[in-house]
């Protein structure tokens, strides 16, 4: 195995210790810095609730801002700020995610692109085990192309096989993810022998590992290679994980990975059309120092015009970089077949290959892309995971009797988030009606047990659930609608004759009505008035005879609107 630190043993770190300080000791909120905490409120004064964009500017904020009155709830903190009166509503996990106090960051992987968000490896690593996916699978299952796409992400390349042996097909996989970068070779171009090339990759000839085009800015960050003949002798495949070579060299030598990383490199392409030029360094790093992107293409450098001093320290680091990325135990040589598609990260990985006999046919096609689609579209294919789960609980579970009423699981939510949408409550509060009975469906204690006498507290075993998810907009109105029955029947005596049988069972079951204390204390919760709210759709939402107003799909793209 190789001598690397996965990034999952280094993260996580302060979200961990700041989750156990909000659990047991109530946060002091006024640690915080309060100008962060402000820009993150997500409260419809300060978020559309349609897209999440921010409504206002960081000079909008009062100079002296600072944090006043904080209520800890159990599941989110309420801020009254300083000195404007404007509220704010944090959830607990939310915190938990990220502590300003850690300092620089570093237990955050950010966008990804970096060491911090990878997994680095050997070709010992690897060694049977490439990540790999049949093309029909891929195209079938969501699932299937998440885990190919993460792998991308995570370990920098992965195998599509069985993808159709047609011209321009690979044109098609890139689509499957993204758009495909145009170069100056065309939206696709032919890895083959040609009788004038110009670029070694059109010959015969073996190819050290590199990256492809360093003389662009930005340089294409994904390459496909689909292979449609390969009969040649010779002319295997081979990748290196640049990450893993150049933290090796931070490593076994830190002068010459600080070199690389400051040192600007004229990369450059010429032919009859094109004259291209990106300087760059060979490995560049982040503001944290973490490596971001590795450009190493020993045919594109160009003349570095530098001091003595520097072409020698230069020079120097070049070469300790060069012996290391050609060690064998980093290099995963494979064969491609026909029908094979390799899709790598060209920021990180080099490829390479073995020489091969020119009268052998051996015939790739190729393209190139970007991470960021790819990125984009995985983010999607996750986030319609949690609401095809939803979906199937209101076409599975939900379809069961609901508690002793004439209506289904699934016909009772749909009614209550009907009832909420006609009355034009925001998005959060819309959601929270359509899905405050979820608890039901999970945790030890059923609805059945409830039915039977003993509470299975599905409000609070729904919010936890959806907190997943969701943020408190939506999870806190979900916890307390049962607080909120109980709230009402001490508050207002005529709300109790509104009742079902069942919803009297139950209440007897959840406690009865409220205390005055209780009563005290439920008025003090941030969402105690939404929670109200769902509470009166909730009794409203058991007609047999009414239809909802739309299906679980109707509702899809409010609830990926607040996906968090």
């Amino acid at each position: 195995m190789c001598p690397f630190v996965g990034p999952h043993d280094r993260m996580r770190r302060s979200s961990l210790k700041l989750a156990r300080q909000l659990m047991e000791d109530r946060m002091d909120l006024t640690r915080l810095p309060a100008a962060w905490l402000r820009d993150n409120c997500r409260c419809a004064q300060c978020r559309d609730p349609r897209n999440g964009q921010k409504l206002f500017q960081i000079t909008d904020l009062p100079t002296d801002l600072a944090v006043g009155e904080v209520r800890a709830g159990e599941a989110a903190f309420e801020v009254e700020w300083l000195p404007d009166g404007h509220r704010s509503v944090y959830g607990t996990r939310w915190l938990a995610s990220a502590d300003p106090a850690e300092g620089d960051g570093g237990g955050d992987s950010g966008d990804g692109r970096t060491e911090a968000g990878k997994q680095l490896w050997c070709a010992a690593d690897l060694d049977g085990r490439l990540p790999e996916a049949g093309w029909e699978a891929y195209l079938a299952d969501p699932a299937e192309r998440i885990r190919v796409l993460e792998s991308v992400q995570r370990l920098g390349f992965a195998l599509l096989r069985d993808v159709p042996r047609t011209e321009r097909q690979v044109l098609a996989v890139a689509g499957t993810f993204g758009h495909v970068r145009e170069t100056n070779y065309g939206t696709l171009f032919d890895v083959r022998v040609e009788a004038d090339p110009n670029n070694l990759a059109f010959t015969g000839a073996a190819i050290a590992p590199h990256t492809d085009n360093p003389y662009r800015d930005p340089v294409p960050t994904l390459q496909l290679l689909h292979c449609l003949t390969n009969a040649a002798v010779g002319g295997d495949s081979g990748l290196v994980d640049g990450f893993a070579a150049a933290s090796l060299l931070r490593a076994e030598d830190p002068a010459a990975f600080e070199v690389l990383t400051r040192t600007l490199v004229p990369f450059r392409f010429d032919d009859a059309r094109t004259a291209l030029r990106a300087d760059r360094p060979l490995i560049e790093v982040d503001a944290l120092g973490r490596i971001r992107e590795v450009r190493f293409n020993n045919r594109s450098i160009g003349t570095l015009r530098l001091s003595r001093e520097a072409l020698d320290s230069f020079y120097r680091a070049y070469r300790a970089f060069g012996e290391l990325l050609l060690r064998a135990e980093l290099r995963l040589d494979f064969r491609l077949g026909p029908g094979d598609c390799l899709v790598f990260d060209n920021t990180r990985l080099l490829h390479a290959r073995t020489a091969f006999a020119e009268s052998g046919e051996r015939h790739l096609q190729g393209c190139y892309a970007d991470l960021d689609g790819l990125a984009s579209t995985l983010a999607v294919l996750r986030r319609e995971r949690p609401l095809d789960e939803l979906a199937a609980l209101f076409d599975g579970a939900g379809a069961e009797q609901y508690l002793g009423e004439d209506v289904t699981q699934a016909q009772h939510m749909l009614q209550a988030a009907s009832l909420a949408e006609a009355a034009g409550a925001a998005p959060a509060l819309v959601a929270a009606a359509l899905l405050h009975d979820v608890g039901h469906f999970h945790g030890a204690v059923t609805g059945a047990d409830l039915m039977a006498g003993t509470d299975n507290r599905h409000s609070h075993t729904g919010a936890e659930w959806l907190a997943r998810w969701f943020g408190p907009e939506v999870t806190e109105p979900v916890r307390l609608h049962v607080a909120a029955k109980r709230y009402l029947c001490a508050v207002e005596p005529e709300y109790f004759g509104r009742l079902s049988e069942a919803s009297v069972h139950t209440l007897r079951v959840q406690g009865g009505p409220m205390s005055q204390s209780e009563v005290r204390a439920f008025e003090a919760e941030a969402f105690g008035a939404e929670a109200v709210r769902l509470r009166r759709w909730d009794e409203g939402a058991k007609d047999v005879r009414v239809s909802a107003a739309a299906d679980f799909a109707h509702y899809r793209p409010l609830l990926a609107g607040l996906l968090r």
